[in-house]
């Protein structure tokens, strides 16, 4: 196999093809579990979701069994859970409150610092038995940045501030947006489901504004009625593409950010009552005052999708925040998880509001995600059509600045997972020829 072949871009031309292979062959998968999920950071959970001591949230990352659990002096950790007696997991609920956790196969019982503190006959075992040696593991590289976890089953690997690069300074206008209303918290449940699709088809559709019109009319037909019936003026998408921008970033970062009416700070519903529109003014009005106007406008004015590498989507739009990771489970099938944040102290009708939009079109019974999930699943069908052998990514490539629906987010990703799958250290070059550099784009905006 030719993994140089497997990319093939002409600048001159302004052509950028993936090989549709990379979506199907089970040998690229195994790669891709080699080179990519076990060099990269992975977003394990946010701290918001074990505020107590005790609290714990079961994941799996890579394929591996884990746990967060925050212990007894405030600290979060994370373990690999699995016994280091004879390999049961130690925490079998997805959730829960523990002071400790027991090995239900032979009774091994861990602190929640993971240390070793029980085993039942020890005296069966050598004067040398040290329960010192035997406690829960961590993964080789933990580390935390804005309250997201992150682990890299790697060897020698970047530091996570390093690995996310600029990507920080789009997260920090997210997460510093909320600090007026407490922080951000991910609320009560989750969801999760499969798709019969390769995991990169929904790294593209995650940043893919080109599809919007065609894909979701039936959300952009039902919001129409809803603002016809309440008097409101309709969303224009030729608007709503000239004042949003696609972006790439380093790493294989990249997203959309998007100027769209409807944001719950920066254009309140028509659908809310006098008491929340004012609400919402003073809030955007509170962090113009904190971070000025420019920085102020950008946090309540504009929505920011992006994909953290690899399969990590940080999506603060109109319709809420969330974050939704998606693993491989096979060439043409990925799991999607999915959980929903909220400002603490927020008006409960603008969280109403917020809560129903992300349920409307991003739920898994919204009348957005089922038509991604058909659009995914028939690009994996079509895929089958081995004559056609490439997917062209190459829309916008000489436009200046690129627009939310060209497609140089995508193009960003995979030049990465290109130069990583050549187990090369990164992509040589981050954007187009018309927009090669990155951080251009972030200072236009600033």
């Amino acid at each position: 196999m030719n993994l140089s072949k497997l990319v093939i871009e002409d600048a001159v031309r302004g052509s950028f093809r993936v090989h549709r292979s990379a979506m199907t062959s089970p040998e690229i998968h195994e790669l891709e579990r080699e080179r990519i999920f076990d060099r990269c950071w992975l977003y394990v959970g946010h701290e918001s979701e074990i505020p107590h001591p005790g609290d714990y949230r079961r994941r799996t990352v890579a394929e591996r069994p884990l746990f967060l659990i925050r212990g007894r002096d405030g600290a979060v950790r994370i373990f690999l859970n699995t016994c280091p007696h004879r390999g049961a997991m130690v925490c079998r609920q997805d959730q829960g409150n523990a002071d400790t956790m027991s090995c239900f196969y032979h009774g091994w019982t861990f602190s929640s610092h993971g240390d070793l503190i029980g085993v039942p006959e020890q005296s069966a075992y050598p004067e040398q038995f040290s329960r010192a040696d035997h406690g829960l593991l961590p993964p080789p590289h933990v580390d935390s940045y804005r309250g997201m976890y992150f682990v890299n089953f790697g060897g020698d690997v970047p530091t996570l501030l390093d690995y996310l690069g600029k990507a920080r300074e789009i997260m920090d206008l997210t997460f510093d947006s909320a600090e007026v209303l407490g922080g951000w918290e991910v609320i009560r449940g989750s969801a999760k489901y499969d798709i019969r699709a390769n995991w990169k088809l929904m790294a593209e559709n995650s940043v893919d504004g080109y599809h919007l019109p065609t894909v979701h009319q039936t959300y952009i037909g039902y919001m129409a009625e809803r603002h016809k019936l309440a008097g409101a003026p309709r969303i224009n998408n030729n608007t709503m593409y000239k004042a949003s921008r696609g972006f790439t970033l380093n790493n294989g970062h990249g997203g959309i950010f998007v100027g769209i009416p409807g944001r719950p700070i920066a254009s309140p519903s028509p659908f809310w009552t006098e008491e929340a529109v004012a609400e919402a003014a003073q809030i955007r009005e509170r962090l113009i005052a904190r971070y000025g106007l420019e920085r102020g406008g950008e946090m309540a004015d504009n929505s920011r999708l992006m994909v953290i590498f690899p399969n990590l989507a940080f999506q603060d739009t109109h319709t809420g925040f969330r974050f939704r990771q998606w693993w491989p489970k096979g060439p043409g099938l990925m799991e999607i998880n999915q959980w929903e944040l909220v400002p603490r102290n927020e008006n409960e009708e603008i969280r109403a509001y917020r809560q129903e939009g992300s349920l409307a079109f991003l739920g898994p019974g919204g009348l957005a995600t089922p038509d991604d999930v058909e659009a995914l699943e028939s690009c994996q069908t079509g895929f089958n059509a081995r004559e056609f052998e490439w997917s062209d990514v190459s829309r916008g490539m000489h436009r200046d600045p690129p627009r939310s629906d060209d497609e140089i987010q995508m193009r960003g990703f995979w030049r990465q997972w290109h130069a990583l799958m050549q187990e090369q250290s990164g992509a040589k070059r981050i954007g187009d020829p018309a927009h090669p550099d990155a951080g251009a784009e972030m200072a236009a905006r600033k």
